[in-house]
């Protein structure tokens, strides 16, 4: 069974896409099996592996369209082992408000998606609209990326109370929390502060080693690679494979697949 994982946050410009790209090319990396479910309009998530899907393909947002849709045809190869991509539909004009909630979360527990996979990283877009809420209810956990300013902890508290909507009235399933920083500068006093105000916060317990700045990180994403692969000795790939050691001791997630698994293949639908 796949454990999904949304990265999510309410402010746009925070890292959210850099982090589910990375973060799902680590896992893919240690032999978990892997998908990237582009929600954002944008399509940067699919882009960062140089997934587009062209005029007329499926993509995921045909599963919120007016006729419905099955992610599982959506879903294509990436160039990287164990990583796959269902694209977004930049020409999406959104969902009614009073869309199903828990769609996303039937398609990715049912059959072939939940075994075909380990994990399914969801990049999400910031506005707090039906899209986002269907994926906070498919989520396991919740990775919430913060650029260290002032503004941070309040994007942060607007997304746990989300969560908590979704929690009380949609999905009472339990959902572990993370944030972790991100582009930051250790050398910078307010980076610092931001950071011990989060934590103040939130707990120590929910913070996540940071990523620091690293032009690396950009390079690779307009390259269409993941860090690790671009610049493998960067602070940026050290820091994203650092992130994976984190989130398998603070939330018990195994952190590399089973040797004897079979690699995934792109889901079948009869």
């Amino acid at each position: 069974m796949s454990l999904v994982v949304s990265v999510s946050n309410r402010k746009g410009g925070s890292g959210k896409t850099t982090t589910a790209v990375n973060l799902a090319a680590e896992w893919a990396a240690r032999g978990l099996r892997t998908l990237v479910v582009d929600l954002d309009t944008q399509g940067h998530a699919g882009y960062g592996f140089g997934v587009v899907a062209g005029r007329g393909d499926p993509t995921v947002h045909d599963l919120f369209g007016a006729h419905g849709g099955e992610l599982a045809a959506a879903i294509r190869p990436t160039a990287w082992q164990n990583l796959f991509v269902a694209p977004a539909d930049p020409m999406f004009e959104g969902v009614s408000a009073g869309a199903d909630k828990t769609l996303l979360a039937r398609q990715l527990r049912a059959s072939p998606i939940a075994e075909a996979f380990d994990r399914i990283v969801l990049d999400t877009p910031p506005a707090a609209d039906a899209i986002l809420v269907n994926a906070l209810a498919a989520a396991d956990a919740v990775l919430v990326p913060i650029v260290p300013h002032t503004l941070s902890a309040i994007g942060v508290e607007q997304l746990s109370r989300l969560l908590f909507r979704v929690a009380t009235g949609v999905d009472q399933r339990r959902r572990l929390l993370g944030i972790v920083p991100v582009m930051t500068n250790g050398r910078i006093n307010l980076h610092r502060t931001v950071v011990d105000e989060v934590t103040t916060r939130f707990g120590r317990d929910r913070l996540m080693k940071a990523i620091r700045s690293d032009i690396r990180v950009a390079e690779a994403f307009a390259s269409r690679k993941p860090v690790r692969d671009y610049a493998p000795r960067s602070h940026g790939a050290l820091d994203y494979h650092l992130l994976v050691e984190d989130l398998a001791t603070l939330w018990d997630w195994p952190a590399t697949g089973c040797a004897d698994c079979a690699p995934a293949q792109r889901p079948r639908i009869s």
